[in-house]
C-alpha cells in the first residue's frame, strides 16, 4: 500500500518518478559550490529496553578521497507544524563512480543502534544544474547516486523529527532540537572534507551550537564530518548567558518558560559546577573554538536526557527552573559537563574511532559513565547544592543497587560495560532477563568510584581526584585533529592507579577483584573510613516485586529475582497472588496489611493463579532486600574519630581554591 496518500497529487507523481517539483527543491537549494574553505586554527579566548546490534558487519568504508570542496547542507522548516524539515546536501568535486550516501545508524555517546534512516523520505538527487540523477538503494541504510558530468550531487530529503532529546531530533513551530546523526546524511569517502550548514530558521529563532560561525547569516562550519556528527544544534526563542572561565567562554542557552531572573539564578549554579569540576582536573579542556555551550531545552515537549559532546552538551527535560526542578536539571549539567574531560577527551581506545554504522562496544563504561555519575553527584555536594543527607541518599542507592543485583554477583564491570550495545536507549520487543543478569554500568561504576576514593584516602594518602588528574594528563589532555592522541586501555588505567597509590600490588588487586572480577566491594568497611554507616533497612522485598492492575489483581510485576521468595516458589512475571496469609489481595492496602504483620524471612501461605490460569497453593518466603541507608555514624551515637572527621571533611569540601 502506498504511503503517499496525503501527498498532493503532483508531488506524489514526481516522487514516484524519482523527481520533485522545482519549487520544493528551491525551498532549500544551497548556493552553488564554492572553493573549499581553509581549515581554521582554534580560536583561543552531557536503563532501558535493549536493542540488538547489527547482524553482520557493514561493507568496508570507502577509501577517503583527497580534501575537496566543502560538503554543504541547507536545513529549512517549511512544515514544522508536522515535525518535518527539508534538507539539502551538496557534494561537489566528486571523483568518478557512484556516490554512496548514508544515514548514521549510531550516535556519539550512545552505544546501541538507532537506524536514523527510518525517518528519512521523499529523496531526490540532482546534479548542479537541477537535472535528475539515477539513484539506487543498495541496502537499508543509504543510497547510491551516479553523478553527472559536473561532478556534483545535490541530495534532497525530508526528515521527520518528533523527539527532542540527546539522541534523536525534535521539530515543531516552537523549536528544533537537532542531534546531527539523526539529521544529516553523509557520503562515504568524503568524511575528511570540511562542512558548512545553513539553517533557514523561523523568524524569531536563535541558534545555539558548538559549530563555528562561518560568516554568512545562520551558517556554521565543521572541520570534518565526524565533528559535525558530534555537534547538536538548538533553534528557537532562547535566553543566552555567557561568561569567561579563564581565557575561554562558557555559554548557557536556555529554552523554556522561565523569567530572566530564574535563568540568571540558574546560571550562577551552573557556574559553580563549572568551577568545581575544573578544580577536580586542575584545568578546563582546551575547547576547540574557545567556547563551551550548554544547550538547555526545558520546553514541556522535551524528553529527559543529557548527551555529552566535545564542546557542548545537550540538556533536555520537560521541567522548568523552579524549586526542585532546577536541582534535577542541574544534576544533568554536572554529569554532562564532567564528560567534557571524561569520555570526550579522556577516552577508551575501544571507542576510537567511533563507528557510525554499527554498535560501539567498550570495556570501560564503568569508568567513562560510572565515575562520571559519581562525580556529578559529588560535585553537587561540594557546591552545597546537596546537603549531607541528600548526597548520602545517592551513596545509598549506589551501594543498594549493587547489593541487590543478582547479575553483579556473576558479571564484572567490564562485562556490564559491554552490555551497553543492548541497554543504552535501544528498542526491541522481546522480553529479556536483565533483572537477573544486568546492573547498569552507571551504578556499578559509581559504586567502584566510591570504594576507590575512600580506600585511596584511607590507605594511600591519595584521592580519586588525583587519579583523574593523572589520567587526564597522560591520556586526555593532548588532542589532535579534534580527537584524543592517546586513548587509554584497561592496563593503562591499572598502571596509573598504581602510580597514584604508590602501590602496584593494590592496583592489581583492585582491578583483578572489581574490574575484571565480580567481587563485591567492602562498602561497609570503606564507608567507615569517613565515619559513615550502611544501615540495613530490613524492607520486605515482596512489596517492590508486585503491583496491582486496574482490575485489582496483584501481579508479579517483573522477572522474579534469583534467590527471592517468588523465585523459589516458581512464580514469575504475570502470575497473580490471589490470597496471602489467608487474606484476599484486591488493593495495595490489603498487601500492606499482611506485610506489616510479618518480619523478614517468615513463611506465609499463598493462593496463586499463574498466567496460564492454573490455581496453586504454596508457601511463600518473605525475604528482605539488601537495601541500606547510609548515614553518619554519630547519628547512631557512635563516637567519631578525628581521622574519620578529617577524611569526610576533605572528601566533601569544595576543591575550588
Amino acid at each position: 500500500m502506498s504511503n503517499l496518500k496525503y501527498v498532493p497529487r503532483l508531488l506524489a507523481l514526481a516522487l514516484c518518478a524519482g523527481l520533485a517539483p522545482a519549487a520544493l527543491r528551491a525551498q532549500t537549494a544551497p548556493p552553488r559550490p564554492r572553493p573549499a574553505l581553509a581549515k581554521p586554527a582554534a580560536i583561543k579566548a552531557k536503563p532501558t529496553t535493549p536493542a540488538k546490534p547489527a547482524a553482520k558487519a557493514p561493507r568496508a568504508p570507502a577509501k577517503a578521497a583527497p580534501l575537496g570542496p566543502a560538503v554543504r547542507y541547507a536545513v529549512a522548516f517549511p512544515n514544522a507544524a508536522h515535525h518535518e524539515a527539508r534538507i539539502t546536501a551538496t557534494f561537489a568535486g566528486l571523483p568518478p563512480g557512484p556516490l554512496r550516501v548514508r544515514m548514521a545508524r549510531s550516535s556519539p555517546g550512545r552505544y546501541a543502534l538507532h537506524d536514523f534512516i527510518k525517518n528519512v523520505y521523499y529523496v531526490v538527487a540532482t546534479d548542479g544544474a537541477d537535472h535528475p540523477l539515477p539513484t539506487a538503494r543498495p541496502d537499508a541504510y543509504g543510497w547510491d547516486v551516479t553523478p553527472g558530468p559536473d561532478g556534483t550531487v545535490v541530495f534532497h530529503y525530508t526528515l521527520y523529527a518528533n523527539r527532542s532529546d540527546g539522541t534523536y531530533a525534535g521539530i515543531d513551530l516552537q523549536h528544533a532540537h537537532l542531534n546531527a546523526p539523526a539529521v544529516f546524511c553523509y557520503a562515504l569517502g568524503l568524511e575528511s572534507r570540511p562542512v558548512e550548514v545553513q539553517f533557514n530558521a523561523l523568524t524569531d529563532w536563535k541558534i545555539a551550537t558548538q559549530l563555528r560561525p562561518a560568516g554568512e547569516k545562520n551558517t556554521f562550519y565543521a572541520p570534518n564530518w565526524a565533528y559535525l556528527m558530534d555537534s547538536p544544534t538548538m533553534l528557537g526563542a532562547q535566553q543566552v548567558r555567557t561568561w569567561d572561565e579563564g581565557d575561554q567562554a562558557i555559554t548557557l542557552a536556555v529554552m523554556g518558560p522561565d523569567a530572566p531572573a530564574a535563568v540568571d539564578a540558574y546560571q550562577q549554579r551552573v557556574q559553580q559546577v563549572v568551577k568545581e569540576e575544573k578544580a577536580i582536573f586542575g584545568e578546563l579542556p582546551t575547547y576547540d573554538f574557545g567556547r563551551y555551550t550548554f544547550l538547555a531545552n526545558y520546553l514541556p515537549q522535551a524528553k529527559s536526557d543529557g548527551m555529552e559532546h566535545r564542546n557542548s552538551t545537550s540538556l533536555t527535560a520537560p521541567r522548568d527552573l523552579q524549586g526542585a526542578n532546577a536541582l534535577r536539571n542541574l544534576g544533568t549539567v554536572a554529569h554532562e559537563f564532567f564528560h567534557s574531560w571524561n569520555v570526550k577527551r579522556l577516552r577508551p581506545k575501544d571507542l576510537e574511532p567511533f563507528n557510525f554504522q554499527r554498535t560501539n562496544m567498550s570495556d570501560a563504561l564503568w569508568l567513562a559513565e560510572g565515575f562520571t555519575q559519581y562525580y556529578g553527584e559529588l560535585t553537587l555536594r561540594r557546591t552545597r547544592n546537596y546537603d549531607d543527607a541528600a548526597f548520602f541518599d545517592k551513596v545509598s542507592a549506589w551501594v543498594s543497587e549493587r547489593l541487590n543485583s543478582p547479575g553483579a554477583r556473576y558479571t564484572s564491570a567490564v562485562g556490564m560495560s559491554q552490555q551497553a550495545v543492548f541497554t543504552d536507549s535501544g528498542a526491541s520487543i522481546d522480553p529479556v532477563n536483565t533483572d537477573n543478569t544486568y546492573l547498569s554500568y552507571y551504578y556499578y561504576g559509581a559504586g567502584l568510584a566510591l570504594a576507590l576514593d575512600l580506600e585511596l584516602r584511607r590507605d594511600h594518602r591519595a584521592t580519586l581526584d588525583q587519579y583523574m588528574q593523572a589520567l587526564w594528563q597522560q591520556y586526555g589532555k593532548k588532542q589532535a585533529n579534534f580527537a584524543p592522541t592517546h586513548p587509554y586501555t584497561l592496563p593503562d588505567l591499572q598502571r596509573v592507579l598504581g602510580e597514584v597509590a604508590h602501590d602496584t600490588t593494590y592496583a592489581g588487586q583492585f582491578f583483578r577483584r572489581y574490574v575484571y572480577g565480580h567481587e563485591q566491594p567492602r562498602f561497609a568497611e570503606d564507608l567507615q573510613a569517613a565515619g559513615l554507616d550502611a544501615v540495613p533497612t530490613h524492607q520486605l522485598a515482596l512489596g517492590e516485586q508486585v503491583g496491582f492492575d486496574q482490575q485489582g489483581r496483584c501481579l508479579v510485576a517483573d522477572n522474579a529475582l534469583i534467590g527471592s521468595g517468588l523465585y523459589k516458589a516458581g512464580l514469575d512475571v504475570g502470575d497473580q497472588l490471589v490470597m496471602l496469609d489467608d487474606k484476599p489481595l484486591r488493593a495495595p492496602a490489603d498487601l500492606d496489611a499482611v506485610l506489616r504483620r510479618h518480619a523478614p524471612n517468615q513463611i506465609v501461605s499463598a493462593q496463586v493463579r499463574t498466567r496460564t490460569g492454573a490455581e496453586r497453593s504454596l508457601q511463600l518466603l518473605l525475604n528482605e532486600t539488601a537495601t541500606v541507608q547510609v548515614q553518619r555514624s554519630e547519628a547512631g551515637a557512635k563516637p567519631l574519630a578525628p581521622a574519620q572527621q578529617a577524611l569526610r571533611d576533605a572528601w566533601l569540601a569544595s576543591q575550588v581554591r
